[in-house]
């Protein structure tokens, strides 16, 4: 499964960059060629943890008004059973092929998970919840709609806080030197 992974990601890696570099003449991206790359991948793990996230959600809906229970709040049990569930699918595959490790660094997994919850509790649960409320209370979207339209800003924010604080790696156990150049 690991090789057969890591194929996948260089594959789609190659077929994007002769898309982009070679065909577009994209040529500012092939500065940046890793950088992307890492972004897309976080999009393709998001796409996938969004179908979770999304199906986990509407399921607990429709078992809250089939058995006739937090009717008036679903939305937000949909989103919290939603977050449990997809940031633990999330995580895995991030860790594994999104955010890996530079040489030298090192990185707690039981610490980069913690800090992997606070991130998507502050876009999935907090912010989620109040864009929620807002779509659904105050412009009367679809609580079935109004997960989608989050998206549009939890995905960049979530993005930077992955990549700048959750899976940041360690060098010489957490402490970095001052170059004296």
């Amino acid at each position: 499964m690991e090789n057969t992974g890591v194929r996948l990601w260089e594959i789609l890696d190659k077929m994007l960059y002769a898309i982009f570099v070679r065909f577009l003449h994209l040529k500012f991206l092939e500065k940046r060629w890793d950088g992307f790359m890492q972004f897309v991948k976080f999009g393709v793990v998001g796409v996938t943890n969004t179908v979770i996230s999304y199906t986990l959600n509407v399921l607990v809906l429709f078992a809250c008004a089939k058995l006739h229970i937090f009717e008036r709040y679903d939305y937000i049990l949909g989103n919290t059973i939603a977050f449990l569930l997809s940031v633990l699918w999330s995580f895995y595959w991030n860790s594994r092929y999104v955010f890996g490790l530079e040489e030298g660094e090192k990185r707690s997994p039981w610490k980069a998970l913690l800090k992997t919850y606070i991130s998507y509790g502050f876009t999935g649960i907090i912010l989620s919840n109040i864009l929620s409320y807002v779509w659904i209370r105050v412009f009367g979207i679809s609580k079935y709609l109004a997960p989608l339209i989050n998206l549009v800003v939890s995905i960049p924010v979530n993005f930077l806080m992955n990549k700048l604080w959750a899976f940041k790696g360690e060098k010489n156990g957490g402490l970095k030197r001052a170059s004296n150049e």
